[in-house]
């Protein structure tokens, strides 16, 4: 199996849940390619990703559940990293893009923690069957 088929495959066959994983990932990786285009002057690069870092924000945005109260409040924190990313793309702020990575990290690392907690009720409630 190809990298792209496994990587492929791997997308199909993710949790919701996973699926969100996947792209606080993703844009980390974006984060951090830009960072790296900066320091070496890349300037189309860093354009790129820190677009493509923007659009995962914006699709973390659009797919968020608005049924619950803390909703709310991560909308606005992503609202706030997307125009940080803009302006970070303008100024070519490496300390901005630092600051939405912290903020993304948290949110993966959270994201991460929710994940597990769920498999573990999961397997406890099968086991009760």
């Amino acid at each position: 199996m190809s990298i792209q088929a496994y990587q492929n495959n791997s997308v199909e066959t993710a949790s919701p849940g996973e699926l969100t994983l996947m792209l606080y990932n993703g844009c980390l990786k974006f984060i951090k390619t830009a960072k790296k285009a900066i320091e070496n002057h890349d300037i189309e690069k860093k354009n790129t990703n820190i677009q493509k870092a923007q659009k995962i924000i914006r699709e973390l945005m659009v797919t968020m559940d608005q049924d619950y109260e803390v909703a709310k409040d991560i909308m606005r924190l992503y609202d706030y990293m997307n125009r940080r990313l803009m302006e970070a793309n303008i100024t070519n702020d490496l300390g901005i893009l630092e600051e939405v990575q912290g903020l993304t990290e948290e949110f993966r690392d959270t994201w991460k923690e929710v994940i597990l907690q769920t498999r573990r009720v999961q397997q406890g409630e099968g086991g009760r069957a």
